[in-house]
């Protein structure tokens, strides 16, 4: 029995960068999510994020949610 080094490499580096790739679009998410409005009398340099952010991570959730599914259905589909 010999192993091919080269396609465990292959399958280690995009299994890295997918996961890596997932962690990082999911905490972009719950920090979209995490980021409140500032009050209104609230003396703050930096401007509040708005429906951009909320627009932001509900889209990062639908990314990760579409990888989990792709990922589902190669399953099944053996």
């Amino acid at each position: 029995m010999s192993i091919d080094w080269a396609a465990l490499g292959q399958v280690f580096g995009v299994t890295l960068a997918v996961t890596v790739g997932i962690v990082g679009l999911f905490t972009v998410g719950i920090v979209g999510t995490a980021r409140k409005p500032q009050p209104e009398g609230g003396a703050v340099a930096v401007a509040a994020p708005g429906t951009g952010a909320r627009a932001g991570a509900v889209t990062a959730f639908a990314l990760c949610a579409a990888a989990v599914a792709y990922g589902i259905y190669l399953i099944v589909a053996a």
